[in-house]
């Protein structure tokens, strides 16, 4: 007769878990995604909120949403003609904005490969402390300086007649930018898998070729994200670039001339605008275009991620 086949015993039964264990793992995922969803619903809040105070001034039938958006006159207390024209203070956003990035982004990139692939252990938590408490320093002390110290330096080196201008403004801004790019890009770079580097020296690359040739290729998601957020930082800054930029409404012709920003404007006129008059709806609707602009460079920056994920 033919030995019967050897029967597996059955694997244990696992406990039946408590029913608050199942109740507790279900509230906390529903508390993860409201988390998720509350920084989409804050996001349209403020801007209901913003375009709630703005909307009234354009159904104004003296108002021009063309005169508002092309127009360089800002005269908004004017007694015979006001005019809202925003031209001026766009193009100084984007000049003061735009010099903050393009000397920021260099440093920037340059101190994260130096931090993550260059220095010491000691030297690097040094560097970190130093690049997070230079985060820290409030808007503020950063305005003081530029009004104080790099102002004068601006002008003793440039002879330009007025220290507080496009350069004094972009200088502030890029030192205010610099500790985020370089935390954001250090990272970026860390996030490279260990097994590029070591296939790169196990083909004779030096450190300088690998950072070249497989560090920033493999990190430019990350780099992009982080000039990009950059930029966001420096479009949306107020106090600093109110003191350091001359607040002077007019298209300029050089880095040396002063500019108004449209976030300093907002700072500095809001608090003296008669509550729901029309000068008071217009700063709002300043706010609903910088809002717009930053909308669409973070929608430009994730178009720009994904077709470089694509290839």
């Amino acid at each position: 007769m033919d030995p019967q086949p050897s029967v597996s015993p059955a694997p244990p039964r696992r406990p039946a878990r408590p029913a608050w264990a199942t109740c507790g793992e279900t509230a906390l995922e529903w508390l993860i995604r409201l988390s998720g969803v509350s920084a989409i619903l804050f996001v349209l809040a403020i801007f209901f909120f913003v375009f709630r105070e703005a909307a009234p001034v354009l159904l104004s039938k003296n108002f021009r949403l063309a005169e508002f958006l092309f127009s360089p006159a800002w005269y908004p207390t004017s007694v015979s003609h006001v005019r809202y024209g925003i031209l001026a203070l766009v193009v100084g956003t984007a000049c003061v904005s735009g010099l903050a990035v393009l000397l920021a982004v260099p440093f920037s990139l340059g101190a994260a490969i130096f931090v993550s692939e260059f220095c010491g252990r000691r030297l690097k938590e040094v560097l970190k402390a130093v690049i997070e408490l230079l985060a820290a320093i409030p808007s503020v002390v950063w305005g003081f300086v530029g009004l104080t110290v790099t102002s004068k330096l601006v002008q003793q080196l440039t002879g330009a007649p007025v220290g507080v201008n496009i350069l004094n403004g972009g200088v502030i801004l890029a030192l205010m930018v610099v500790p985020i790019i370089t935390s954001i890009s250090e990272d970026a770079l860390k996030a490279v898998p260990d097994t590029y580097r070591e296939a790169a020296l196990a083909l004779g690359a030096t450190r300088w070729q690998i950072v070249h040739r497989v560090l920033l290729p493999a990190a430019k998601n990350g780099l992009l994200a982080a000039a990009l957020l950059g930029v966001g930082r420096a479009v949306g800054e107020t106090m600093a670039v109110l003191m350091t930029t001359g607040h002077a409404v007019q298209i300029p012709h050089s880095i040396l001339d002063s500019v108004r920003t449209m976030t300093a404007n907002i700072a500095a006129e809001l608090g003296e605008a008669p509550e729901h008059s029309e000068h008071y709806r217009v700063l709002f609707l300043t706010g609903v275009l910088l809002f717009l602009i930053t909308f669409v460079v973070n929608l430009t920056a994730d178009l720009v991620v994904r077709g470089i994920r694509k290839k």
